[in-house]
């Protein structure tokens, strides 16, 4: 995610390389008839909230400069309840980005709203895949529709720290902390967590999956869409999901890209366990193809050679940062980018060949924090923490995250501790947490949604695919075998790419799953070559 660690998701901007559980409260506010839930405050807070904004609208106007868009894409904003039992109570606005279907009257399909994940992305800048190949037949037939879901940007956003924390360098990264690394980060942990609930006072509450699920909802009515089109990736797959739980009939068609695993239980503490360990193997892929290339890199012919340079560079970084700025943990953030996307596999490699060798320019050009992104990485980090640590109950003791991770780092060394680190200030969290809803919609129910996923995503392993369209039934899990990028609707798979397309423009699917060949890996070529060409659509925080 940043340099704190690791999110579902990565902050990369379209087109550029851009314990014992606390009390908890029940996660209610199903609004579906039949469903065998009662109708609760929430439910009924979301259909005043959604009557309130269809009958507003959303007046699309010049983006404000902030959001650095185009005159291409217009924006606006729709006002969603900040507690959906209250919907006469304060409101927050949410902002929205469009641009309107390219296409002639007769392709029309109404709007396919888009969110990258995260928890803390937005998808302001969605409007402009149009322009990308792969998207222009979609953009034909939609207006597509960016937004910035509650907390991220200027949606009400959320605050935990100084921003400039956020991007303090050089961090130091342990593989198998010491007991006084592990104090000061517990400090660490804790202080964050008093920061989130001091800046946000009880508001903090509610910033949940499930209110981004029912804000989703109200961004439909604001639309003037009776049913939704939308496509979700990463972390946009689990509230989707919730969405499709919650409102079935207001579905029209739903992709979800790189699916979380939406078991109550994985909810969040053992995703994260589990992502740690697909890490691990992912790390093995990527060195693998790095030296397979030695003639290209020099860092050694087998995998474990080049993970042997890779520690080399981590001590080197420990004694003397590069350019007086990336250390360890700088170092690990931007070599868990590879993990996330192969097109990541050459400037990497070819940066730890170039420093080793003693030109640490594109390391530093790589891996040192942006401190022009200073707040939107607090703001991402703020929006992550607050969300996971509100959805569900996390170990409260101190011995069980030892525990666990002590015992996974034997395994998968690569980003279990970093990964902990991340989620830590959920231990000490004063808000009230939630019990995770049931995913699971009936036979009939929903229309055919469109899962996507790659066989070896690390973010979030492919069991969650499976068991996602296990839960929704009718589902159909479209697979790309043997490769693990993470987020493939819209990229290099020509074959993703077709599947994705007939679903949207035409509603069709496999009767069930079907899969693709892996798209191919990345050429040995320089950074500057690379980011020459298109980028696709990525998951973003």
């Amino acid at each position: 995610m940043t340099s704190k660690g690791v999110g579902y998701g990565l902050v990369a901007g379209l087109g550029s390389l851009v314990l014992s559980a606390l009390t908890v409260t029940p996660a209610t506010g199903t609004a579906v008839r039949g469903s065998g839930d009662a109708v609760t405050p929430e439910a009924r807070g979301t259909a005043v909230a959604a009557a309130r904004a269809a009958e507003r609208g959303i007046a699309f106007g010049d983006c404000p400069a902030a959001e650095g868009l185009p005159e291409t894409v217009t924006c606006g904003t729709v006002e969603v309840p900040l507690d959906y039992a209250e919907p006469g109570g304060r409101r927050i606005a949410l902002t929205v980005s469009r641009i309107a279907a390219t296409g002639e009257s007769g392709d029309y399909q109404g709007a396919l709203v888009y969110n990258p994940g995260g928890p803390g992305a937005s998808s302001m800048y969605f409007p402009l895949a149009g322009q990308l190949q792969e998207w222009k037949r979609i953009a034909r037939a939609y207006d597509l529709i960016g937004y910035a879901p509650r907390g991220v940007g200027r949606s009400a956003p959320l605050s935990c720290q100084e921003a400039e924390e956020s991007v303090r360098a050089p961090t130091a990264s342990e593989t198998h902390p010491s007991p006084a690394f592990k104090r000061a980060r517990i400090a660490e942990a804790r202080e964050y967590a008093d920061g989130c609930a001091r800046r946000t006072g009880d508001a903090l509450r509610h910033y949940t999956s499930l209110n981004n699920a029912r804000d989703l909802d109200v961004l439909r009515a604001a639309l003037g869409q009776e049913r939704l089109t939308f496509m979700g990736a990463s972390y946009g797959t689990y509230f989707g999901a919730l969405y499709a739980t919650l409102f079935p009939s207001h579905v029209r068609r739903m992709v979800f890209d790189s699916a979380v695993h939406p078991a109550r239980d994985k909810i969040w503490y053992r995703n994260n366990l589990d992502q740690s360990f697909a890490f691990e193997r992912r790390w093995a892929d990527f060195r693998a193809w790095v030296a397979r290339h030695d003639d290209t890199f020099g860092l050694g012919t087998t995998a474990g050679a080049v993970a042997r340079r890779y520690e080399e560079a981590k001590s080197r970084v420990a004694k003397e940062p590069a350019g007086g700025i990336v250390g360890p943990a700088q170092l690990q953030s931007a070599f868990l980018g590879a993990a996330y996307y192969d097109d990541y596999w050459p400037a990497r490699a070819s940066a730890l060949s170039e420093y080793l060798k003693g030109n640490e320019k594109p390391l530093i050009r790589q891996a040192a924090p942006k401190k022009e992104w200073a707040a939107e990485s607090e703001n991402s980090n703020a929006v992550y923490t607050a969300i996971l640590c509100n959805d569900a109950p996390w170990p409260t003791e101190w011995k069980v995250w030892d525990r666990d991770n002590t015992a996974l780092a034997r395994k998968a060394p690569f980003e279990t501790w970093d990964n902990a680190w991340m989620n830590l200030p959920c231990a000490f969290w004063r808000a009230p947490r939630q019990q995770p809803l049931e995913v699971r919609t009936r036979w009939g129910a929903l229309p055919p949604v469109l899962i996507l996923a790659a066989e070896h995503d690390a973010a979030t392993p492919y069991e969650g695919a499976k068991e996602l369209a296990r839960r929704l039934k009718g589902s159909v899990l479209i697979t790309e075998e043997d490769a693990g990028t993470h987020g493939v609707g819209g990229g290099a798979n020509d074959c993703v790419n077709a599947y994705l397309e007939d679903y949207l423009l035409r509603g069709e699917a496999p009767v069930r799953r079907a899969s693709c060949a892996p798209h191919p890996e990345p050429d040995p070529v320089s950074l500057e070559q690379r980011t020459l060409r298109p980028q696709p659509l990525r998951p973003a925080v």
